[in-house]
């Protein structure tokens, strides 16, 4: 169990209130669903939605997952948009994640804004927004006022569900019974558990969501991106075999992380744990490059998400090479249903509209 389901997000002196506030925070977020349930507040758009989220505070996956389903509508010949909340990483910077998906579909559009729907159609009155036939939200599970033709919602196996709570008694956004709603299911980071404890997840989330696809994936490393002052190289995982390194990161759940780390050293990493979305400020890299000098490491390694907020440090600034897997969202189950889910939704007509 990780130490987020451990805990009450709340202050240590504040968690008397947190089963108070969850019992509140459920009435709410149920009013809330019924009223979408109802058709209240949902817009229509013109073009087949499809979502990546999850019911859990924190990382699950989205970012890969989001990426593979991008890759998907592309090979199958779609022209999709990425619509997402966009968390700020700098007050110069736009969002860790939409500087990802611009650097690997330079060609996909993103819409990184509070208000997905006004970004969306402000791109669609554009030339480039014309041509786009679908979209892919991210982290839009909860994000109900756009409709969709499909949702597909990450659960991840580090973090069992079934043992968490509604917030802020816990971690979970929403019940567990919300997972109805969602057309496919993908348990996450199967890497890290053990094969029983997928089972019993499959199981158990077969129970509530019967109508859902199910799959199995797991975050695999396809290849570094190692940064040195001369530029920039790929290069095989084994390079950092055997090396000492820092595993820095500003991420929903390190843990994974942390453990692809040390498996590709075989070594134990020295930790440098940020919580999600920093903006690794100044002081903050400061300490990460004071930490990698007196430690003599022989490298830094960082998530992509990250690594769009470190890169804006002068390269001879670093004491070591800096390196960021290439990761990609590979399945064990499931893979060719979830691909023909998300073909089937991009093809999908819309609803008749009332005249």
């Amino acid at each position: 169990m990780s130490d987020q389901q451990q805990s009450s997000p709340l202050p240590r002196p504040l968690r008397f209130l947190a089963v108070p506030l969850a019992a509140g925070y459920s009435r709410i977020i149920g009013s809330r669903n019924a009223a979408f349930d109802a058709g209240r507040g949902v817009v229509e758009i013109d073009r087949p939605v499809m979502s990546v989220g999850n019911l859990s505070v924190g990382g699950t996956g989205k970012t890969p997952m989001v990426a593979w389903v991008v890759k998907t509508l592309l090979e199958a010949g779609h022209h999709p948009a990425i619509a997402m909340r966009g968390y700020a990483s700098s007050e110069s910077a736009g969002s860790d994640e939409a500087e990802e998906y611009r650097a690997a579909f330079a060609e996909v559009p993103v819409v990184a804004q509070a208000n997905r729907l006004a970004g969306l159609l402000e791109l669609f009155a554009t030339e480039t927004g014309e041509a786009c036939d679908c979209v892919v939200l991210d982290d839009g599970f909860q994000h109900r006022r756009i409709a969709r033709q499909l949702d597909i919602v990450l659960v991840d196996a580090t973090r069992d569900p079934f043992a968490d709570r509604l917030l802020p008694s816990g971690w979970l956004r929403e019940p567990l019974e919300s997972l109805r709603r969602a057309g496919v299911v993908i348990l996450t980071h199967a890497e890290s558990v053990t094969p029983s404890d997928v089972a019993r997840l499959k199981r158990d989330i077969g129970r509530i969501a019967p109508g859902a696809k199910l799959a199995v994936a797991r975050h695999a490393w396809a290849s570094l991106v190692v940064a040195r002052p001369q530029g920039e190289q790929e290069d095989y995982v084994h390079w950092l075999r055997g090396k000492r390194v820092i595993a820095a990161c500003g991420i929903g759940n390190p843990r994974p992380f942390v453990r692809a780390v040390n498996e590709a050293t075989g070594n134990p990493a020295n930790e440098f744990i940020r919580p999600d979305h920093d903006p690794f400020v100044p002081q903050t890299l400061e300490k990460l490059i004071g930490e990698a000098r007196r430690s003599g490491v022989d490298a830094i390694v960082v998530t992509g998400k990250d690594w769009s907020k470190l890169k804006r440090v002068r390269p001879e600034v670093w004491p070591c090479p800096v390196v960021r897997p290439m990761l990609e969202m590979a399945f064990d189950e499931g893979g060719d249903l979830v691909k023909q889910a998300v073909v089937n939704a991009a093809g999908a007509p819309l609803p008749a509209r009332e005249q």
